[in-house]
């Protein structure tokens, strides 16, 4: 298992922003992934900081072609649909800051780390009608501010980074990481599995 993780993870990063992209989709719809996208891009910035734009646009693109095949499968059955996945009392916490605040409750969402409940956050304003240009504007927008700063610590504090990614404990970092992922990847994808099943 070890072995395995750890040849995904070489691989991603050489897939380089094609990585971040994939990562990005992966992380911001169906699966769980905290902190892979922001572990991934700090390696890379840290490798190459000539290529720091190109690597903060295909991170915050990936981000957001995620939310929208989350917002295309959560806005289709509504409110009623997000109560499959959530408590009522939740939903109706979200409907509620969705009327107030939407556009707020998405910015922090998408600047703020887990345990923030993005995807929470996100299928909400799907499920209660929020412009889906908007929202994805807003999510490209705020991604973007957030890879940013994670980018420029990266190019600050470099080599400090390269020697942590380089180092045995970092790998087995990575290693239980990636478990728990799938663990939560696995339950996440069960629930959108019952919510497609009974939208159909």
């Amino acid at each position: 298992m070890h072995a395995l993780i750890r040849s995904l993870f070489r691989s991603l990063f050489h897939l380089g922003a094609i990585g971040l992209l994939v990562l990005g989709v992966l992380d911001s719809s169906f699966f769980f992934l905290p902190f892979g996208n922001d572990i991934l891009l700090v390696v890379l910035v840290a490798r190459s900081h000539e290529k720091f734009l190109l690597y903060l646009v295909t991170a915050a693109a990936g981000s957001t072609i995620g939310v929208l095949l989350l917002d295309l499968v959560i806005r289709k059955g509504g409110a009623e649909g997000l109560k499959r996945l959530m408590s009522e009392k939740r939903v109706n916490y979200l409907e509620k800051k969705m009327k107030q605040r939407a556009a707020l409750a998405l910015v922090i969402a998408c600047l703020a780390p887990p345990p923030f409940p993005f995807t929470a956050v996100i299928a909400g304003a799907s499920a209660f009608q929020f412009p889906r240009v908007r929202l994805l504007a807003l999510v490209f927008g705020a991604r973007t501010i957030r890879f940013s700063i994670i980018g420029l610590a990266a190019i600050r504090f470099g080599p400090r980074v390269l020697r942590i990614a380089n180092s045995p404990q970092f790998v087995w970092f990575v290693a239980g990481f990636s478990t728990v992922c799938l663990i939560g990847s696995t339950v996440s994808i069960i629930h959108w599995i019952r919510l497609s099943r009974g939208q159909s």
